[in-house]
């Protein structure tokens, strides 16, 4: 009783702080519309359907609805930037969460290290389209987005926020609106918005918990903020919507665990990353070695060379792959001495084949460029790219999407 309490609880005061959105102060907005893109990090299409999500809902309803596709591997940096460049990870160079470059020997990638992540050296591969925008006179405002916080092709966003996890979702929402305060010639016309919520619960408690649905419930509420704060400043019926995730969840058994140690040793090769997929470099005269005990299909998961890897990744091109890459079963993982191990294990993952269902993204996108009430076949989300540069109404850079992927979701 004490969860459903807590769930209803959250729900509820949720809906009732996104009831306040309104603004009364706000300067009148121009004749332009702008376009949102909304990453709900973690969030599977099936989410919309268990009733707890009315602006989400009302939002797919009057407009488009899909399921999408992740690039691989079906992790949030790697596809964070997928989505704003149109590039597979094997060709931006955010090939992971966690990576290394033989161009920054002793270097580590992380989500949490800024200080190596500034380096532009790792985002240099591809150009996002808060970038393009910019140079191609758009103004942009980036609340919260990977990368959008770093000077990269020597260019930032006319407003951004540095990421801060513990900022509320209904405080993310107001930044944003405030943006739509500024005077004409400061506003910007494209932004992005991100939640992070639903993930991290689904990582700790897994997709079906009760606390999962507490954390989708207050998403959808600051999303219901940020339309009330729209229309309150007169942007009804002028503001495209695009909402996507970067991939989905599945539940995580904490003995569902491969063990790479009785394989290989930290004298044969390095472990980059391990999980529901694994990167493992093997050293200067281990590759024979390691490939032998490695690659091939095994109990519970199969082992690639990087060239060998199925075509369908296009994971093969750069140079931060790893030699060996392993992709666990749905529900297991890889684990390695050579990295840290957590107390406690996640009851909830993403990271697996991204053709899994469950590792399947919403899609949902609404505004006066959209029809009503449509749903696309799934598509990859490479093509999310291009339909955010017809949206803002710039040149794209080359990508690999396929605006022919969502063009029936379009009025014109």
């Amino acid at each position: 009783m004490r969860h459903w309490r807590r769930f209803f609880v959250a729900g509820f005061s949720a809906l009732l702080l996104a009831a306040c959105a309104t603004s009364d102060t706000a300067p009148p907005a121009s004749g332009e519309s702008i376009t949102v893109l909304i990453s709900l990090d973690g969030f599977r299409p099936d989410y919309l359907d268990r009733g707890i999500t009315p602006a989400l809902s009302d939002l797919a309803a009057n407009g488009v609805r899909a399921s999408m596709r992740p690039s691989f591997p079906s992790v949030t940096f790697p596809n964070h930037y997928t989505l704003v460049t149109g590039l597979h990870p094997g060709r931006h160079g955010l090939v992971n969460n966690r990576m290394v470059d033989d161009q920054r020997p002793g270097a580590v990638f992380t989500l949490q290290d800024r200080n190596v992540a500034a380096d532009a050296i790792w985002w240099a591969d591809g150009v996002p389209i808060w970038v393009t925008a910019e140079r191609q006179g758009v103004r942009t405002g980036t609340m919260f987005w990977p990368g959008s916080e770093y000077e990269l092709h020597g260019q930032r966003p006319s407003r951004y926020r540095v990421f801060d996890q513990g900022l509320a979702g209904f405080a993310r929402v107001d930044v944003l609106l405030s943006w739509l305060d500024l005077p004409e010639a400061e506003r910007p016309r494209f932004f992005t918005l991100y939640f992070d919520l639903v993930d991290t619960a689904g990582h700790r408690f897994g997709p079906d918990a009760l606390e999962t649905n507490a954390s989708i419930a207050e998403t959808d509420a600051a999303i219901a903020r940020l339309v009330a704060g729209l229309d309150a400043r007169g942007y009804a019926g002028r503001v495209n919507f695009v909402i996507a995730a970067d991939h989905g969840m599945a539940p995580q058994a904490a003995d569902a665990i491969i063990e790479l140690d009785p394989r290989i040793t930290p004298q044969q090769a390095r472990v980059i990353w391990d999980g529901p997929f694994a990167g493992i470099q093997p050293l200067a005269g281990q590759e024979a070695s390691v490939e032998q005990a490695l690659v091939g299909r095994s109990e519970h998961g199969e082992c690639w060379r990087k060239a060998e890897l199925p075509t369908r990744f296009d994971y093969s091109a750069h140079r931060r792959i790893p030699g060996v890459i392993c992709l666990a079963d749905l529900g297991w993982r890889y684990r390695s001495t050579q990295l840290q191990q957590y107390a406690t294990p996640a009851l909830g993952n993403h990271g697996w084949d991204p053709q899994t269902p469950d590792m399947a993204a919403v899609f949902i996108a609404s505004g006066p460029a959209f029809r009503r009430g449509a749903t696309l076949p799934t598509f990859e989300n490479v093509s999310v790219y291009p339909l955010l540069a017809r949206l803002i109404g710039i040149q794209p850079e080359a990508n690999q999407g396929n605006l022919s992927d969502v063009q029936p979701a379009l009025t014109q």
